[in-house]
């Protein structure tokens, strides 16, 4: 049969979807030589993701989220001849020709549409269309799925849970290796709480913050605070906190880092801490977990259950119950050290040989469905 793979997103950004996009395919090639592989990919794009004999890549003109999508990606993916087209970005072309399965990693725009720009939600209200269209859909987890049931009327048969993983990268490597690069290239020293992701109002960094805060008056905890990760919408509001909270001289903001860079810092902190109020899946806690570091999570959406038993889990906004955590994992070397067994044993549950698998197996269902 011959797959289209919709892998567009990758020339604009190989963080989020489009690292989905190639952890999965490249694992694709490694276990179906026998399936044709189309991969879609921006004419601006001159990388060939996969090179075998099963898989060649076909350049397009029209941009993802284009507001003219709708009319021009049909048109070019007729040619084609395709079975069946992933869409792993949510809204498939309407008009495919062929069977189509989308990937539903969240529905943070139903739950937060206050924080669309004006195009995002454009493009994200054509979600009922595209569940509807779609012969099946991926989500990322229970928790996305149940909200896809519940939000959208979608029939439970229509929809199944493919989990990610971490980037093999991510692995355990010396203290002293990894405090050493973080020393030398951001000037952190000593332990400190790390914390990765955009920073916008629903990964709750407010209730962090104030934590923090805490930890330093009432625990006399001497210990840094590192966020990583670009600026989303409404992140004005952090560094008035900060200034607010008296910690402009102990928080850090790293900004982007590279994946090197993410994982000494992974290895190097003393606890990741997560405190989203929503997450479709959560890789930055798999992550740090991968790395052996223990992790905090809201106990929200699907963060329970990614981290399983190998993290603490608290209610996204008991500011005082998040201080107390942080100040057991840091005063406690024996909670300290079953944590980080427990997450390496929990990450390995995660692979994106399985993903890939899992992905396949829908493809052959979808087709050899009536």
């Amino acid at each position: 049969m011959r797959i289209g793979i919709d892998a567009r997103l990758v020339y604009y950004s190989q963080a989020g979807i489009g690292q989905y996009i190639l952890n999965f395919v490249r694992w694709l090639a490694q276990i179906d030589g026998a399936n044709e592989y189309v991969l879609l990919q921006s004419r601006k794009d001159s990388t060939t993701i996969i090179k075998q004999h099963n898989f060649r890549r076909v350049p397009l003109w029209t941009p993802p989220h284009h507001r003219l999508e709708q009319h021009s990606l049909p048109a070019e993916i007729a040619r084609l001849g395709l079975d069946l087209l992933h869409s792993p970005d949510f809204i498939p072309p309407f008009r495919a020709g062929c069977r189509t399965v989308i990937t539903v990693h969240d529905l943070a725009f139903l739950l937060y549409p206050h924080f669309l720009t004006k195009e995002s939600a454009r493009y994200y209200s054509q979600i009922d269309q595209a569940v509807r269209r779609a012969d099946h859909i991926i989500a990322d987890s229970k928790s996305t799925r149940q909200d896809i049931l519940r939000m959208l009327g979608v029939p439970p048969a229509k929809v199944s849970v493919v989990y990610l993983a971490a980037n093999p990268l991510y692995r355990p490597i010396s203290l002293a290796q990894s405090r050493r690069w973080v020393e030398e290239k951001f000037d952190l020293r000593g332990d400190f709480i790390l914390f990765v992701s955009t920073i916008e109002p629903r990964k709750n960094l407010p209730t962090l913050l104030r934590a923090y805060r805490q930890l330093l008056d009432a625990y006399k905890l001497d210990v840094g605070l590192a966020l990583v990760g670009g600026e989303g919408w409404l992140h004005d509001e952090i560094p008035s906190l900060v200034e607010k909270l008296r910690l402009k001289e102990r928080v850090r903001f790293l900004g982007r880092v590279p994946d090197d860079d993410l994982l000494h810092l992974y290895n190097a902190a003393g606890v990741l801490a997560h405190p989203a109020f929503y997450e479709g899946f959560g890789l930055p806690p798999l992550e740090a977990m991968a790395c052996g570091t223990p992790v905090i999570v809201s106990r929200a959406s699907s963060l329970p259950e990614v981290v399983g038993d190998a993290g603490l889990l608290i209610e996204p906004e008991d500011v005082d119950a998040w201080a107390a955590a942080l100040h057991r994992v840091f005063s406690d070397d024996a909670l300290r050290g079953e944590l980080s067994q427990k997450a390496l044993a929990r990450s390995s549950y995660f692979s994106w040989e399985r993903t890939a698998r899992q992905i396949l197996d829908i493809y052959q269902q979808v087709l050899q469905s009536p």
